[in-house]
């Protein structure tokens, strides 16, 4: 594994162990060169997914670029980190036991509408502003509206 902080490829696992809900193991490692510490994730990977977007494009599924949306529409409310990985970790399963390669971007954010209806709604509220392109107030007003009806 290579040294993020200065790049050398000779590092060694001080430590390994299983994540909180066991989907991944976390490793403490130390770089030889310059002596820093950092973290890694080993996870399983069912299959690679491929996201096709609403204008026809194709890319690799990120998990990451998931968790940082999140996290954003979670920012400065009190979820802490821990369940926003559960919330990822369960739609990567749910997108890889579809048995789909070809996964579409709403089906995406779909998923992660739901956890955020039922893990906080002002994330729920933020998520559904960028994720459903509101333009002006009347938008937020008509979408939280049918929030009410439910």
């Amino acid at each position: 594994m290579r040294c993020p902080f200065c790049s050398n490829e000779d590092t060694q696992v001080k430590d390994s162990r299983p994540t909180e809900d066991n989907t991944a193991i976390r490793r403490r490692r130390v770089c030889d060169a310059c002596g820093s510490r950092f973290t890694t994730f080993e996870r399983i990977q069912l299959r690679d997914l491929v996201v096709m977007k609403s204008n026809g494009q194709k890319e690799n599924f990120d998990r990451d670029k998931m968790y940082r949306s999140l996290s954003l529409a979670l920012r400065k409310r009190n979820v802490d980190n821990e369940k926003i990985e559960k919330i990822v970790n369960a739609i990567v399963r749910k997108l890889e036991n579809s048995g789909e390669t070809d996964i579409k971007s709403n089906i995406i954010g779909q998923y992660i509408m739901e956890a955020l209806m039922h893990l906080d709604q002002v994330a729920y509220v933020r998520f559904a502003s960028v994720y459903k392109n509101f333009r002006e107030a009347k938008d937020f007003e008509d979408f939280l509206g049918n929030l009410e009806d439910k």
